[in-house]
């Protein structure tokens, strides 16, 4: 769920035109460079350095996307394989009421 809404996220920056980059920390006016895995965040490289993240693990922006990206494409598959088993059952139900 947690994949999916930073997916979700980063969908609704890129139809705005908006990279992971240019949208800006909000706070610090300064671009968002790196991804903190905890917070689950795009943060700015002072945010980075302040107590808040301080000890958290840290990604490259780029890294973080394909990382997320690896991730979703494995759980879109998991879906596609138990929606296609539903509509199995689905249709041999309606089969067997027919």
């Amino acid at each position: 769920a947690r994949v999916l809404e930073i997916a979700k996220r980063l969908s609704l920056q890129a139809a705005r035109g908006e990279g992971a980059e240019g949208g800006g920390c909000e706070k610090h006016r300064e671009p968002l460079k790196v991804f903190c895995k905890e917070d689950e965040a795009f943060i700015c490289l002072i945010c980075r350095e302040s107590r808040a993240h301080r000890s958290h693990t840290m990604l490259p922006v780029q890294e973080a996307l394909r990382e997320y990206k690896g991730q979703i494409q494995a759980r879109l598959g998991e879906v596609r394989d138990e929606r296609g088993k539903l509509l199995g059952i689905r249709e041999a139900e309606m089969r067997r009421n027919w």
